[in-house]
């Protein structure tokens, strides 16, 4: 069968597959966004602070994505959940690094000036200093992403959801008359979801990013 004919007779479930590693992947960035900008917000005044919190977040991507999932499956079980934590663990360091980079980036000046009109330190926050800082904290999300993408399909070896059910049954099988085909189908989906999310975000700066904090 040729992979063409593998697509178009499989093309319910590798959709299936897409949607489930593209929802996986959404969800776990929409939280390791939250924790990781916290934890840029929280750390980012203080140099041992802002260290420990990059150096801790920076150890976990030393930690095999194969060897997590096996060590998390006895704590946590099969399936969703050690998919979830894996891919949000993996997906910290660098909104966390950006997230410190980009709000130490804001020109005191700028701050100052808010203070002086009144501002509380919350205000300052919300309405000065992270949308100064979104630039480089965008570009963390941007990286997290590209990366969980691939992360994601190791989730499979815990019975998680994605293209890397595809491509592990490919593996499994090697030998068989459509092994290249399912390692070629999950792989190349995950490439179109890698491509079509990073678009995503390339319109998401034009929309929040003012036209003079891009130049």
């Amino acid at each position: 069968m040729s992979f063409w004919d593998y697509l178009s007779s499989r093309h319910q479930q590798l959709l299936t597959d897409a949607l489930q590693h593209a929802s996986a992947v959404f969800q776990c960035m929409v939280i390791a966004t939250v924790l990781g900008i916290v934890i840029g917000v929280v750390t980012y005044r203080s140099g041992w602070a802002a260290a420990l919190a990059v150096a801790s977040t920076s150890t976990v991507l030393t930690i095999p994505s194969l060897a997590m999932i096996g060590l998390l499956i006895p704590l946590v079980g099969l399936g969703v959940a050690p998919t979830v934590v894996t891919l949000t663990l993996y997906g910290l360091l660098p909104i966390v690094r950006n997230s410190i980079v980009g709000l130490r980036g804001v020109d005191p000046s700028l701050v100052d000036a808010a203070k002086g009109i009144g501002m509380s330190r919350l205000a300052r926050m919300a309405r000065v200093e992270l949308p100064l800082a979104w630039p480089p904290i965008l570009t963390g999300i941007r990286v997290s992403t590209q990366m969980l993408m691939g992360i994601a399909a190791i989730a499979a070896y815990a019975s998680g959801p994605g293209l890397g059910n595809e491509i592990f049954r490919g593996i499994a099988s090697l030998g068989s008359a459509n092994a290249i085909n399912q390692v070629l189908a999950g792989t190349l989906g995950i490439i179109v979801l890698a491509l079509l999310f990073d678009a995503a975000y390339v319109l998401i700066g034009r929309l929040t990013i003012p036209r003079g904090i891009r130049v």
